[in-house]
Order: structure tokens, then C-alpha cells, then sequence
């Protein structure tokens, strides 16, 4: 039986991509999350689905961080990032961190099932790109190599960090120790070679989007 799991945070969207879904795989399982904290439990409990649709802008999420971090985690869970950016360099970058595909949210249902037939046979999928496209740089990719050295814990605090919490506040919502939290991250500066916040954030910021909004990461410091 087929398991897919989707993380999105449109309840709509998640319903129209389940009903799809469903469509093309008769008795498939479907697992949802709507934030990036649910992804990591639901990823961690279900390793071992055949595919992974995630939205580049769940909350929670920096740009491509969440794709990296869990390719490293589960290499062998093929991951296929549904957005509606559809900017080719975006496209690019994110086949470059390891997606398995890269599927517009403008896509029809027909579209949908070439592609997600052709990543659940092994291939990988995307609108065409012209050669020349630009992907990832090479500060991008030594970020990406960086932050794939966190553990799921520390990346978590790295990404709450990110959008301006402060390590009360992340110490509350992750139910553990102030304490704790500066302990994680004393290790992940030394993990991502940073020697502060804003260095942290600043390299985790190399896989974000164009439009991430860089005034949360301010906040941060």
C-alpha cells in the first residue's frame, strides 16, 4: 500500500491534494502536517513512506532548510517540494539540495500523476529548465553541508531562533530548560562555525527564499 505525506498549511489545498491523491492511488495512505513541528514528528513515525510532498512555506520552515535537514535525517524518504513558486532558479536550487521533484501548485490533476508515477518509479521530476539556469552557489551549499550537522533538536532551535523567538520562548514551547536551549546553542554555533546569533541566522538564511523576511532574523539577536 502507498503512503504519502503532505505538509502544507492550507487546509484546502491539503483537502484538493488529498482527493487528487486518493483519485490515482485507490487505498493509498495519507498522512497530513501543518506546521514543520507535526512534519518532524510525523517524518520520524513514518520514515518509511514512499513519498513526501512539502510546501517550501509551511511555518515553521526557512526556506530550504527543512528539505535539508530531512534528507539528511531520512535519506532514503524521497522528498518532493509542491509550492506555487515557480521561479526556474528555485527549481533549481531545490533539486541541488536533494529533492526528489519539484511539482507547481498550478499543476492539473493530469500533470500531478505523470510526475508523482514518475518519482514513485525511481525518477526525478520538474517543469523543464533551461540549462543554464542557475541553482544553489557554492555559500548556499556550504550552508546546507553545515546545517545538515545539527540534531533534529538543535535544528529545531535554530529555526525558532530564526523567526525571532527568544530562548525563554523557545525553551516554553519545546518544554524543556532556558538552560537547555543555550546549551543547543553553543552547539550549533560551533556546528555551523557562526560566533554568534546573527551569524546563525545569517547562514541559515543562505537557504531561504527571495522572499523570506530577513526583519524576524534581526529580531533574533
Amino acid at each position: 500500500m502507498t503512503e504519502f505525506l503532505i505538509a502544507d498549511d492550507h487546509p484546502l489545498f491539503r483537502e484538493a491534494l488529498r482527493g487528487v491523491i486518493l483519485k490515482l492511488f485507490p487505498g493509498c495512505t495519507i498522512r497530513e502536517a501543518e506546521r514543520i513541528a507535526h512534519l518532524y514528528d510525523l517524518a520520524e513515525q513514518h520514515s518509511d513512506a514512499d513519498l513526501l510532498l512539502l510546501d517550501l512555506n509551511i511555518p515553521g520552515a526557512i526556506g530550504f532548510s527543512a528539505l535539508v535537514h530531512l534528507r539528511a535525517l531520512y535519506p532514503f524518504l524521497p522528498i518532493v517540494i509542491i509550492s506555487a513558486h515557480e521561479d526556474p532558479q528555485l527549481i533549481r536550487r531545490a533539486l541541488d539540495h536533494g529533492a526528489a521533484g519539484y511539482i507547481p501548485k498550478s499543476a492539473d490533476s493530469k500533470t500531478l500523476a505523470i510526475a508523482l508515477n514518475d518519482i514513485l518509479d525511481g525518477n526525478s521530476w520538474a517543469p523543464s529548465l533551461h540549462q543554464s539556469t542557475p541553482g544553489a552557489g557554492l555559500e548556499e551549499k556550504q550552508a546546507a553541508a553545515r546545517v545538515r550537522q545539527l540534531t533534529p533538536q538543535q535544528f529545531r532551535v535554530l529555526q525558532m531562533v530564526g523567526t525571532g523567538q527568544l530562548n525563554k520562548q523557545i525553551a516554553y514551547e519545546l518544554g524543556i530548560s532556558e538552560a537547555t536551549i543555550k546549551a543547543h546553542m553553543t552547539a550549533i554555533l560551533r556546528k555551523l562555525g557562526a560566533s554568534n546569533r546573527t551569524q546563525a541566522v545569517l547562514i541559515a538564511n543562505e537557504l531561504g527564499l527571495p522572499s523570506t523576511d530577513t526583519a524576524a532574523f534581526s529580531q533574533a539577536v
